[in-house]
């Protein structure tokens, strides 16, 4: 009789074991799903991450260029030129400046998502000034597609300096 209550309970209790696996299956399933999405967001954001840190090095960039060529500083608020200035071409400090600028735009382009846009804007002392410090302001924008839904979004990176126009300053 002991037996026969013991194989009653073994036969009530069958397909239990199966249960669990499959709530265990369904939670551990539903916890991967979340871990994915969490994956995605955070490469989202590190695209975010990486283009402002693209635009700011090379900002830190063009501001090294016009410290190396402070003679021509107004140069470099137009648009560039490929003057193809290398060591074996000689380049006057404007046409070293617009090289620049135009080196500088492709290589942000590059780096940069869509098309992005720049503005260079030297600002000069006033002539009876004594100050030998220019102004110098970039504005970089570009698109980045919106994480939250269609479309994209205008990111900006914008910075100032001053720089002197002489050398010693």
């Amino acid at each position: 009789m002991i037996m026969n209550t013991a194989n009653n309970k073994i036969r009530n209790n069958r397909g239990f074991t199966l249960l669990e696996a499959l709530l265990g299956f369904l939670i551990l399933s539903i916890g991967m799903l979340g871990i994915a999405s969490l994956q995605a967001v955070s490469l989202k954001a590190g695209k975010t991450a990486v283009y402002g840190s693209v635009a700011m090095m090379k900002v830190g960039e063009l501001f090294e260029s016009m410290r190396a060529n402070p003679s021509a500083l107004a140069s470099y608020s137009g648009t560039g030129t490929n003057n193809a200035c290398t060591a074996s071409k000689d380049c006057t400090d404007v046409e070293l400046a617009l090289d620049d600028v135009y080196w500088w735009e492709q290589n942000l382009k590059a780096g940069l998502p869509g098309a992005a846009t720049t503005a260079v804007t030297v600002t000069l002392p006033a002539a009876p000034s004594t100050s030998k410090m220019a102004t110098v302001k970039i504005d970089i924008s570009w698109k980045e597609r919106n994480k939250d839904g269609a479309g994209s979004v205008d990111k900006t990176y914008t910075t100032s300096t001053s720089i002197c126009m002489e050398t010693p300053c």
